[in-house]
């Protein structure tokens, strides 16, 4: 409970800072190699449309909350919600920290490198055999509604 608390205080410590006053999408920040990489796997995973290794990427009790579905929660289950997803995906941070063994990241999806953010999300992350994997994944698009 007490790792759940520090992780919403620096959620809510650096989460207002990230978006500029004007409503503008904030700007690419470059993540540590160790964080960096949760996104290019994720990202290679869905291009692939290999819903295993997407899963593979989440805690074994990680969650997923995808806009307009139920939450997927354990690794079968996000398994079993990925299946049939995928396609181009282009991932960015925003925003990111890690206090010991958790972390999370802020960030924004296209589906090339380089166009307009589609959605958005936010990953939670705990450290676990040596590398950092999901506890949970949410994300919603950028038009009304929620839509990506």
């Amino acid at each position: 409970m007490r790792r759940l608390a520090t992780m919403l205080f620096l959620l809510a410590s650096v989460a207002p800072a990230a978006f500029a006053e004007d409503g503008s999408l904030p700007p690419t920040v470059t993540l540590p190699p160790e964080l960096a990489r949760v996104l290019t796997d994720y990202e290679d995973a869905w291009s692939r449309r290999d819903a295993p290794a997407l899963a593979r990427l989440f805690a074994e009790d990680g969650w997923v909350l995808q806009n307009g579905t139920a939450p997927a929660h354990g690794r079968a289950a996000i398994e079993k919600a990925y299946t049939g997803s995928g396609g181009p995906l282009a991932l960015r941070a925003f925003a990111f920290a890690t206090q010991g063994d958790v972390g999370y990241i802020l960030g924004g999806f296209a589906r090339r490198r380089g166009d307009p953010d589609l959605g958005k999300f936010t990953l939670t992350l705990r450290r676990g055999g040596g590398r950092w994997l999901i506890v949970s994944d949410m994300d919603n698009g950028n038009r009304p509604g929620g839509a990506g």
